[in-house]
């Protein structure tokens, strides 16, 4: 049976939209994956960005990351973190969006405080803040700058001196002080107490004044004193062949030296103390004193004289003592020999510092020249 024009129409027509859906197809199938792929891409852009408040050294601002934790912002903002900064919340915690992480950088301050140095580290940037995170007590403290002066990252020096309780004792009386003073002398000032002339402190001026120390005050008078002391002589002795053992002569008699003294004389609070010696001079060097020995050995015998009684004559005219002096001085020794009798007869010296050998010696010497009249009144003992 034929087909008519129209139903042959409507046939090729049929097959022709056939054969065009396919290719439709594969021509939207990867526009969709690439609308598909960049709506997930997006998604997933937006997940990962976080949009946190970083605030550092009091200075706040916000940023945009994909830092997983605090650790890699840091690192990100090329953020140096040293052994005195702090970080919160600490750099491995995790980070998540609208969070703030706060840096405060360590500054390193060289403080003094009532005299004593030591390094210290302050994450404040004022002075102000720092004596307050430090625990130092600034009321009525003198400081060394400003509390409002910033401290910069490299630090500061500072320096503090607390309020101190110190009493002065002076003139008899108790004088207390609250000060900042540097010095004694500072806080002396301050009390309305001067140091005049040779006055000075129980400790020194220039010290620093502690809690609670008690300071007296010396008032000094002085005046110096110039005195000459005897410098005593040295003896010398030696031999002498011409002397009779046991003989001692002086041929030189010693004199002193003279040395001049200067003393310094002080006054301390009315109280007089022990002279100071400050030098010393020689104006007169000693003379030494010389002092022969005898070594000659003497008879003792004196033919025709020695069966005398030598014994009883010396106990009358001295007692029996070889050093007897008269009272005038001019006779000596067991046998009261005047000195030119006694050189006469060979003695050296003085009678009185010969050996009693020696003098009974001399004296039978004589006895033989003038018999018993250089003894008119004990004479007689030697007969018995």
């Amino acid at each position: 049976m034929s087909q008519s024009p129209s139903s042959h129409r409507a046939a090729r027509g049929h097959r022709r939209r056939r054969t065009e859906r396919p290719e439709g197809l594969r021509r939207l199938v990867p526009r969709a994956l690439v609308v598909a792929f960049l709506a997930g891409g997006t998604t997933a852009f937006i997940a990962h960005d976080k949009a946190v408040r970083l605030n550092v050294d009091g200075k706040p601002r916000t940023l945009h990351t994909f830092a997983d934790d605090v650790h890699e912002l840091l690192g990100d903002e090329q953020l140096d973190i040293g052994d005195h900064d702090i970080v919160a919340p600490a750099p491995g915690a995790g980070l998540s969006s609208g969070e703030e992480v706060v840096v405060r950088h360590g500054r390193p301050v060289a403080l003094t405080v009532d005299g004593r140095r030591r390094t210290v580290w302050t994450t404040e940037d004022t002075v102000d803040g720092a004596l307050r995170e430090l625990g130092v007590r600034a009321e009525g403290a003198y400081l060394s700058t400003s509390r409002a002066r910033r401290i910069d990252r490299h630090g500061m020096e500072l320096a503090v001196r607390t309020e101190r309780s110190v009493t002065f004792l002076a003139d008899g009386r108790t004088y207390p002080l609250r000060t900042n003073a540097a010095t004694v002398r500072e806080a002396l000032a301050e009390a309305g107490l001067a140091l005049r002339n040779q006055d000075t402190t129980s400790v020194p001026a220039e010290s620093f004044p502690r809690e609670g120390q008690t300071i007296s005050v010396l008032r000094i008078t002085g005046s110096r004193k110039v005195r000459d002391e005897a410098i005593p002589f040295r003896t010398v002795r030696r031999t002498d062949p011409q002397l009779a053992r046991g003989t001692e002569s002086v041929v030189q008699q010693g004199r002193p030296g003279v040395r001049r003294v200067t003393y310094r004389l002080r006054t301390v609070n009315g109280v007089r103390q022990k002279p100071k010696r400050l030098h010393a001079e020689v104006v007169r060097h000693p003379l030494p004193q010389i002092v022969h020995i005898g070594t000659q050995e003497l008879p003792t015998s004196v033919q025709g004289v020695d069966h005398l009684a030598w014994h009883a004559l010396a106990q009358c005219e001295a007692g029996g003592r070889p050093n007897a002096v008269d009272a005038s001085g001019t006779y000596g020794g067991l046998y009261q020999f005047d000195v030119g009798t006694w050189q006469a007869l060979g003695g050296q010296g003085r009678p009185q510092d010969a050996s009693a050998a020696e003098q009974t010696y001399r004296a039978k010497k004589l006895y033989v020249r003038r018999g018993a009249s250089p003894w008119p009144v004990c004479g007689r003992k030697l007969h018995g």
